[in-house]
């Protein structure tokens, strides 16, 4: 019997949570359906709120606009009516003003133009005064120049002379050979070819031929140019002989050789004889020029002998040939020129610092003038003022209105606030 009754026993509790178990999986789903309910009901009541605030805000905004816009055409009533009374004041006051500047407009043009006028006649009367000088000083400058070219010319006319003579002495080569053999005949021939050159490229006051130096020595040419440069001299050498040996291919290697030595030789004895002779202190300038009328020869001392070009240079003696006397010379005449400009240069520098003085007597006065001018601007600015002022005191005035007061039966006078 007890074996029946626990298998029952254990049935019916079985039986008995399966009941439970639905029962709790049923009340489970109300649950669930009861919350789905409650969270849509609680959005359509959201809802219905928003769409109630949406709307009162709307409303709100209407009369927000309504109440902006009256208030908005109110100020632009009042706006435009102060703008209007503004601008006929402002136009008062421009027609006022206009007429007080025209009348001090016309007061300082007519003083203007007096000042003018007379500042006008001096300045007339002093540029006459310079132009005559001017004019005198260029008559003279274009003489000088006439003068010049005059010169200019003839010199070109000796030149052509003595390139005539140049091309009649090429066609006798051989007969120039042998009178260039003999030294005392290389050495005229040396002289007459700078003596040419100097007197075609310099005016006869800037040069003197065989001039004596204090030494007691002669130098072919004494250059007087302006300081700092001084006087220079100019002497003429033809070392001749070993330079046509020492290029003459039908002598043998050694014979050459010691025509080359001979030859360097012969061209140092030069320089220092007018390093000794012709530089003398306060007398000449530092320096003296080596005149070589062969190119040839100048040409092997520069192409193959530097030596003796640096050997010239620490005795402060220059070797030139023609051509590069030449351009010696140009700098010179170019020296002698400058000078001369300088002087008519000093001429002009001081009619133009007269002229200078003269503008800044000008320009004092019509700053003077412009003070008197700026001092009449204040005044018409300072009558402006009171102008203005005594126009607002008018219109203070006029709008005096007549008020009635009831209570003490009596008129009263009330004055209207003047405009700013």
């Amino acid at each position: 019997m007890q074996e029946l009754t626990y298998p029952l026993l254990a049935l019916v509790a079985a039986v008995v949570l399966i009941a439970l178990a639905v029962r709790l999986a049923l009340q489970t789903r109300e649950l669930r359906d009861l919350a789905a309910r409650q969270s849509d009901l609680a959005e359509q009541r959201h809802h219905a709120m928003l769409v109630d605030l949406h709307d009162g805000l709307a409303k709100q905004g209407d009369r927000l606009a309504g109440a902006l816009t009256e208030n908005s055409e109110r100020l632009r009533s009042a706006t435009a009516e102060e703008l209007r009374q503004t601008r006929d004041t402002l136009h008062a006051l421009q027609l006022a003003l206009s007429e007080t500047l025209a009348q001090n407009r016309v007061a300082m043009l007519e003083k203007l133009a007096e000042t003018t006028q007379a500042l006008t006649g001096k300045m007339d009367q002093r540029l006459d005064q310079i132009s005559v000088r001017v004019s005198e000083r260029l008559d003279e400058g274009f003489k000088k120049t006439n003068e010049t070219f005059t010169s200019v010319m003839a010199r070109l006319a000796t030149i052509d002379e003595a390139q005539k003579k140049i091309e009649t002495l090429s066609v006798n080569v051989v007969g120039l050979q042998e009178l260039l053999g003999d030294k005392r005949s290389r050495g005229a021939f040396g002289e007459v070819q700078l003596e040419a050159l100097v007197r075609n490229m310099l005016p006869q006051q800037a040069y003197e031929m065989q001039a004596t130096l204090p030494n007691g020595n002669r130098v072919d040419c004494l250059l007087t140019l302006p300081q700092p440069t001084g006087n220079i001299a100019v002497d003429s050498k033809f070392p001749l002989e070993n330079y046509h040996r020492m290029l003459d291919s039908a002598l043998p290697e050694g014979e050459r050789a010691a025509a080359q030595r001979l030859f360097k030789s012969d061209v140092k004895k030069h320089i220092e004889a007018i390093a000794s002779k012709y530089i003398i202190s306060g007398v000449t300038a530092d320096g003296a020029v080596m005149f070589l009328p062969a190119e040839a020869v100048f040409a092997e001392i520069h192409a193959y002998h530097p030596d003796l070009v640096d050997f010239a240079m620490q005795r402060r003696v220059w070797i030139v040939s023609p051509t590069t006397l030449m351009a010696v010379l140009n700098t010179a005449r170019a020296v002698l020129k400058d000078v001369e400009t300088r002087k008519q240069i000093h001429i002009i520098k001081d009619e133009l610092g007269k002229l200078g003085k003269d503008f800044s007597r000008f320009d004092e006065r019509m700053k003077r003038l412009a003070t008197h001018i700026r001092q009449a601007h204040d005044d018409a600015q300072e009558v402006e003022t009171s102008s203005r002022k005594i126009t607002q005191r008018f219109q203070s005035i006029e709008r005096v209105e007549l008020e009635h007061a009831p209570e003490a039966g009596k008129l009263h006078l009330v004055e209207g606030n003047p405009d700013p």
